[in-house]
């Protein structure tokens, strides 16, 4: 790695590395706070995400216990019959979100009112089925959009933390070594300068 930048010595040099460094430091800055925010928002999603996996694991568990027990009442080939034109339980509406400019799905969904369906060959069970299953809809399209602001805000997460490692480590360091050289350099020119002056002084 260069250990400082290329730059010649001069004190027009210096004056834009230093400018360049306080952007640089207050770049760090809003990073660090970013990178803090960040690390709040995944914390919170996380938690949101394991009660939804918990709560969504037990609506499934739920909807398939019913499940079973209308397809021992009906038998299957009736229950396959009756979903091919089973009315819609469900409205769905896929919006963009965004949050510390990181963009998300946003799921809003509405259950809709229970419609009949054929009378003969049907079973009390098979409403609860229905109500059990649309649900478990509702809890699974909750748990992607968390699952995936969760998998996005990590990786958004991720890509910071590489920008202030990359600046505390490696681009400030080496401006901070440039400046120092460019000073020193600039002060030994000085004193060779007042050296000569000096001396020609002496011979005059």
């Amino acid at each position: 790695m260069q250990e400082r930048l290329n730059i010649p010595p001069t004190k027009s040099s210096l004056l834009d590395l230093k400018r360049r460094l306080l952007f640089l430091n207050e770049g760090h800055r809003l990073l660090e706070r970013k990178r803090e925010l960040l690390t709040r928002l995944v914390y919170e999603k996380l938690k949101e995400f394991r009660q939804l996996y918990t709560s969504t694991r037990e609506t499934m568990a739920m909807a398939y216990r019913w499940l079973s027990i209308t397809q021992m009442r009906m038998g299957s080939h009736r229950l396959q019959q009756l979903a091919i034109g089973m009315p819609q339980a469900i409205e769905a509406t896929v919006l963009p979100r965004r949050s510390m400019s990181v963009q998300y799905p946003s799921v809003e969904i509405h259950k809709l009112p229970l419609q009949p369906v054929g009378i003969l060959g049907t079973d009390a069970s098979l409403d609860e089925t229905r109500v059990h299953f649309t649900d478990m809809v509702v809890m699974i399209a909750k748990l992607a959009e968390v699952e995936t602001a969760l998998g996005r805000l990590l990786e958004e997460q991720r890509k910071t933390q590489k920008r202030v490692n990359a600046l505390k480590y490696n681009v400030i360091p080496r401006f901070e070594r440039t400046i120092k050289y460019v000073e020193s350099s600039l002060e030994e020119e000085e004193r060779n300068n007042l050296f000569q002056l000096k001396v020609l002084a002496q011979k005059s």
